[in-house]
């Protein structure tokens, strides 16, 4: 069984979390509803105690799913989701975000519905909004866990300075970022802004997006619906190029018996105890890859190695499309 950490708050859940929303939108067409209840299920039989959604994949669609197939393991299992988008009755998402506390709480009334639950664990705000202050999110949040509606509050993709104005009115217990190898921003400001503030840290993309488990290739063709289509660091000369990062961590997998992915995930685990990575997948033997992450053991020399070697190579493409860019960090 995995192993537990803790959070920001006390909040207690698997070393490993599994990120939900490739079942229902992002990487190509919804998967099998079935299967991925099936798959949910078997994450939680295996240890998996910690699920991530929002409203904004599908739209609807993917909290809908993980609230069916966590109902009859409620009591068993953190749940965190996210408010901050636009979207309109019909399920379509609109240009702009939305985090006006009178908005935050019809998410959450819609959430608790979507999700069969009395209660969010952990809500976090989807991408920070500019035209609304963040004590006046963190407030809204506040006076919903005042009612019993949600139990902890989080960021994605926020700045440590705003972290820290939302922190003083709400204390946070977890930001959620991307994280990897080949994403290690988060180290120079944000991690050590968390660590004195006592919050946890969710990376989300922690095998760039499938990029890190040796996969994938110049040559690999995705659907026409998946968001990779679109980001630089996936064009076909930018994932030759970043073949180096797969190559380095083969070289490790190799000597421990073990896969890339399993290497990623194990340099992440080790950088701080209050970390907790969410990769995704739509596949059991996937699922139980990267759960098998958690019994790789890196020594210190080991991790400086790869630490080292990483981040001496030059990252080919942005992490996002621009527009997207430009939604994150504030």
């Amino acid at each position: 069984m995995l192993t537990k950490r803790r959070l920001g708050q006390g909040l207690e859940v698997s070393a490993l979390g599994l990120g939900c929303m490739a079942m229902s939108s992002g990487y190509g067409p919804p998967a099998d509803r079935t299967e991925m209840i099936s798959l949910i299920r078997s994450a939680v039989e295996r240890g998996v105690t910690f699920f991530d959604t929002a409203e904004a994949y599908g739209p609807f669609r993917n909290e809908e799913l993980v609230g069916e197939a966590l109902a009859p393991v409620r009591d068993r299992v953190v749940i965190a989701t996210k408010f901050g988008f636009r979207i309109d009755a019909r399920g379509l998402r609109l240009d702009g975000l939305d985090s006006r506390p009178a908005h935050v709480r019809e998410v959450a009334e819609a959430a608790l519905r979507r999700l069969r639950v009395d209660a969010i664990d952990l809500f976090y705000q989807h991408r920070v909004d500019p035209e609304v202050p963040i004590e006046d999110v963190a407030g809204a949040v506040k006076e919903l866990i005042r009612e019993g509606k949600v139990r902890h509050f989080g960021l994605s993709e926020a700045s440590a300075q705003t972290v820290r104005r939302a922190h003083a009115v709400q204390p946070v217990t977890a930001v959620q970022s991307e994280y990897s190898l080949w994403w290690r921003e988060p180290e120079a400001v944000l991690l050590p802004t968390l660590e004195e503030l006592g919050i946890g840290f969710v990376p989300f993309s922690p095998l760039g997006a499938g990029f890190l488990t040796g996969k994938l290739d110049e040559n690999t063709k995705f659907d026409s619906t998946d968001f990779r289509n679109v980001v630089p660091r996936f064009t076909p000369e930018a994932r030759q190029a970043n073949r180096a990062f797969v190559e380095l961590l083969g070289r490790f997998a190799g000597g421990k018996g073990a896969t890339p992915a399993q290497i990623a995930l194990a340099w992440l685990l080790a950088q701080r105890p209050w970390i907790v990575p969410i990769p995704g997948t739509r596949r059991l033997e996937r699922l139980d890859e990267n759960l098998g992450a958690a019994a790789v053991v890196l020594t210190p020399a080991e991790l400086r190695e790869i630490g080292d070697a990483a981040s001496k190579l030059a990252v080919t493409g942005a992490r996002l499309p621009e527009g997207a860019l430009k939604l994150t960090g504030r």
